[in-house]
């Protein structure tokens, strides 16, 4: 529960079915120790799903015991494409396939709503700033990072001087649709992968949920006959595929081989533009048994090439909390926003 006269902040993580709240006081304790979950009403369109928005804020207060005279800002996340200001891209997303969705700017209508002052980032961005500050921690304004979230599509984040890099649109950090070298990555007779965004040879196209079952299992379960998840409805065996790696499947080890490598070249691209100091992976590899996500994440390091001089100084880690990371995140980037001035708001403490 919340000490009496504490400011806080308030980070909300919104998805396709549900949204996560959580609580951040102005010394950076959390008081939300799990999920705190409610329907998102994305479906319903914009307006239904600002007010589900609005009822997770609420919701949030009342597990915590925090008044709302208490709450300084808010952070708000979405799945990506979205402008820096939080704008949704005019494309659409998966989530927001309707047209009332493009264009639409979800972070002022939230700030209308609330009538306190809202931070926007994309769902990888928040994912990668919270990684980073459990990472290095009070070291975290001197480091720099970057990180890929392995979902149904591939998100991802960087991050300098503990901060989010949104770029000039609010593109920054877009690692799925970053193009990677196929040769050598690809088995003999494996067709060129296709990303739902129409690129051929993105690292979306191999390692995300989607790759998997439009790319990858078509192809591996040709090279083993007989798979039972060959019998399976291509949806529903994109999903079981983890399971049966972490058994040590063949077929699904091969997958996931292939999804590392792609994350490692991904990395490698990464170590020439940015030269961070570590490398995180998220998404449903941190949920899986320990020992199935230590070997994913050392193929990941194996197939990350750097020279000499990175490899004395860069770490690979796991995202932890994955499925708190979002709203965690961006309450991180609401403090540190109103910490130094970026929004307005009552003054914060520094420490």
């Amino acid at each position: 529960m919340g000490d009496a006269g504490v400011p806080v902040v308030v980070g909300l993580d919104n998805g396709g079915t549900s949204n996560n709240a959580t609580v951040l006081t102005a010394d950076g304790r959390f008081l939300v120790d799990g999920l705190l979950e409610i329907p998102s009403a994305v479906g319903a369109g914009p307006q239904a799903a600002i007010e589900a928005l609005a009822r997770a804020l609420d919701g949030a207060l009342a597990h915590t015991g925090v008044p709302r005279e208490l709450v300084r800002a808010v952070g708000l996340d979405t799945p990506g494409p979205a402008s820096a200001d939080g704008v949704i891209s005019s494309r659409g997303s998966t989530n927001f396939a309707q047209p009332a969705w493009h264009g639409f700017d979800v972070r002022g209508a939230l700030q209308r709503r609330l009538n306190l002052p809202v931070v926007y980032l994309n769902d990888g961005n928040a994912a990668a700033l919270y990684a980073h500050h459990v990472h290095f921690g009070a070291e975290a304004t001197a480091r720099s990072s970057v990180s890929a979230i392995v979902g149904t599509g591939l998100g991802g984040g960087i991050v300098v001087d503990g901060r989010v890099v949104t770029g000039a649109a609010g593109m920054a950090g877009e690692f799925g649709h970053v193009h990677i070298p196929l040769a050598g990555l690809l088995a003999p007779g494996q067709p060129e992968p296709r990303c739902a965004c129409g690129f051929v040879g993105d690292a979306e196209s191999v390692a995300s949920l989607t790759a998997i079952r439009r790319n990858l299992l078509p192809y591996w379960l040709t090279r083993h006959p007989g798979h039972p998840l060959a019998g399976e409805p291509a949806g529903r065996a994109a999903t079981l595929v983890r399971g049966y790696a972490e058994r040590g499947d063949e077929l699904a080890r091969e997958v996931f081989a292939q999804q590392a490598a792609a994350l490692g070249r991904l990395f490698t691209i990464a170590a020439n533009l940015t030269d961070p100091h570590a490398y995180f992976v998220g998404g449903g590899v941190v949920e899986a048994q320990p020992q199935f996500r230590d070997w994913f994440l050392a193929t990941v390091r194996k197939h990350t090439v750097l020279r000499a001089e990175q490899v004395a100084v860069a770490t690979f880690a796991l995202v932890p909390d994955r499925d708190m990371a979002g709203a965690r995140g961006v309450a991180i980037a609401a403090l540190e926003a109103l910490r130094s001035g970026a929004v307005a708001g009552p003054a914060m403490p520094t420490t």
